[in-house]
């Protein structure tokens, strides 16, 4: 928490002045999971996840001045909570009365929107040895006043025409054995390059432009968001989901209380008409509904005054939220998980990946898979632009984290360490390897790099590769990276990577692998020389400090009270 110490009067300070700022600064975000499986299926039980962000303080920083976080998923133990964490929780529908009529009912409540709208992108990265992959979803909260509810619960309703932001946004990345969970948050005023978007139902095309993240949301919707993610991290997405206000509340009922502490007093309210309303004791509280929806909404109240502290706010009750369903047994009445499910299908808008309540289900199984201790969340590293008008990334430090989930490396730094061993020896001569060496430099936003491929392939020749070919296809990866087929050539792969100057975590071995391939990624688009960065020797294992890591099953964690907002 660095960050937030030095901030402090600095981000009070930096907040545009009431009569220059459009009334505007409201984000929700929740988590759900859903899900019957089929007729006459027997649901083992069910829980949700909600989460918002925006104060109801009425003002949206331009370009800078917040961040925030997200939460977590819950799973129960024999039978099994599937949530669909962090915000996704998984729902199951209960009971006798849970019939083919009920699951349609259910899948008909979801809203679908395209995946992507930016037409290019990152393809999906190659299993690993066993065959397993990552996966990656983007957890969104809107901000939309499109309804007399989201008016009521969020305010504002001079924007109730007002596009939605996506004022929350976090990525939850599930290892590919389903062993550990990170989630990183990226403050929603962080200036990032958001590339060309249609929207699906105008075909309206938004130009490439440079903005506030959240504002992607408002370039055709959700899709455009996810490709803005992946241009910025250069991680493959595979899913969304997005709920609003109302979807908050609604689940936030239909779980129940949810504990959270405070450290003090807290009155998030002044008389500028900043706060979201949340009023509590010093002390633990079990919120629901709107409570809960004010807790994960306060900016104004909680440390430095800014998204970061709502973050953190959101970190907590996401965390609280899993340990409660976790032991909550009243969650196998059918009755209320049926509530759950309705709630949870209602609010929740997916990518037309995650279109039925029995695909959610399956995720929801894959999460639950999870054990809370190695669920780590984070924000990314950031710091202000010279102006302190917005938030950008931390030089170093983001890249790092985002390397660290490309590479499929827990944020807590808790994977089971490799013991050192010889590295094997190629068991080919370097002029008999047959390498296809394919050019990833395909960036939507800044265009591929041409003759890549055949720059990197004469330079394997000048080394003694002189078998290595190319591939004209074109593709997009943020890394370079070396793959083989089986641990025979292993050995090989190492080599070749030494003789180019690459890290050994460029060497993967992948189940889908027809022979060697080296793809020159984004990380390498000049020269002949792969441009090491710091730490590539060793090779970072866990996040960085500034990344603020909260730990799932941090029971002690309270949210520091702002003096300003005490009674």
């Amino acid at each position: 928490m660095g960050q937030s110490s030095v901030r402090g009067d600095r981000s009070r300070r930096r907040r545009r002045p009431e009569a220059e700022e459009p009334v505007r600064d409201d984000g929700v975000y929740e988590d759900k999971g859903l899900p019957p499986d089929a007729p006459g299926w027997t649901p083992p039980e069910g829980g949700a996840v909600a989460s918002a962000d925006g104060d109801g303080d009425g003002n949206v920083p331009a370009e800078g001045g917040g961040h925030r976080k997200g939460g977590r998923p819950p799973r129960k133990g024999r039978k099994v909570l599937r949530w669909t964490a962090l915000t996704l929780a998984v729902l199951i529908v209960g009971g006798a009365g849970a019939g083919y009529w009920y699951y349609e009912h259910l899948n008909a409540n979801l809203r679908k929107a395209p995946r992507s709208l930016g037409g290019g992108g990152l393809q999906k990265p190659d299993p690993n040895a066993f065959g397993q992959s990552p996966l990656n979803i983007l957890l969104l909260g809107s901000d939309g006043r499109n309804s007399a509810k989201n008016i009521e619960l969020g305010g504002a309703r001079q924007d109730a025409d007002r596009k939605p932001l996506a004022d929350v946004q976090m990525l939850l990345h599930v290892s590919a054995d389903r062993s550990n969970m990170s989630v990183i948050s990226i403050p929603r005023d962080t200036r990032v390059t958001i590339p060309e978007c249609t929207d699906p139902k105008t075909r309206k095309v938004y130009p490439q432009t440079s903005g506030a993240i959240n504002q992607s949301l408002q370039h055709g919707g959700p899709g455009c968001t996810l490709d803005t993610w992946q241009e910025l991290t250069g991680i493959y997405i595979d899913h969304f989901m997005m709920v609003d206000f109302a979807g908050v509340v609604d689940m936030a009922d239909a779980i129940g209380g949810v504990p959270v502490c405070v450290d003090n007093n807290v009155y998030s309210h002044d008389r500028k008409g900043h706060g979201s309303g949340l009023k509590l004791t010093k002390g633990t509280h079990s919120v629901k509904g709107v409570q809960a929806l004010q807790w994960l909404r306060t900016r104004y109240g909680f440390e430095d005054n800014t998204d970061i502290g709502r973050a953190k706010a959101q970190h907590m009750y996401m965390n609280s939220m899993v340990r409660q369903l976790k032991k909550d047994a009243k969650l196998t009445n059918p009755g209320e998980l049926r509530d759950l499910a309705e709630a949870a299908t209602n609010a929740l808008t997916v990518d037309d990946g995650l279109d039925t309540v029995k695909k959610l289900y399956d995720l929801g199984g894959d999460l639950s898979r999870v054990p809370t201790k190695r669920i780590t969340m984070v924000t990314m590293p950031w710091q202000y632009s010279a102006d302190e008008s917005y938030v950008m990334p931390k030089p170093g430090d983001a890249e790092e984290t985002f390397a660290l989930l490309r590479n499929d490396t827990a944020l807590d730094g808790k994977d089971k360490k490799k013991k050192a061993t010889p590295a094997p020896k190629p068991s080919t001569p370097k002029d008999q390897l047959k390498v296809v060496v394919q050019n990833g430099t395909n960036s939507t936003v800044n265009g591929p790099v041409s003759g890549r491929a055949s720059v990197i392939q004469q330079q394997l020749s000048g080394l003694g590769y002189t078998a290595a070919g190319t591939d004209s296809a074109l593709t997009t990866q943020a890394d370079t990276t070396i793959t083989y087929r089986d641990k025979g050539q292993r050995g090989d792969a190492l080599a070749l990577a030494k003789a180019l100057g690459l890290p050994k975590e460029a060497v993967r071995e992948s189940s889908s692998a027809t022979g060697m391939r080296l793809v020159v990624g984004n990380d390498w688009r000049t020269g002949s020389a792969y441009p090491k960065k710091p730490g590539d020797e060793k090779g970072a294992d866990k996040a960085p400090d500034s990344a603020d890591a909260l730990n799932g099953e941090d029971t002690k964690a309270c949210m520091k009270v702002n003096p300003d907002y005490t009674f």
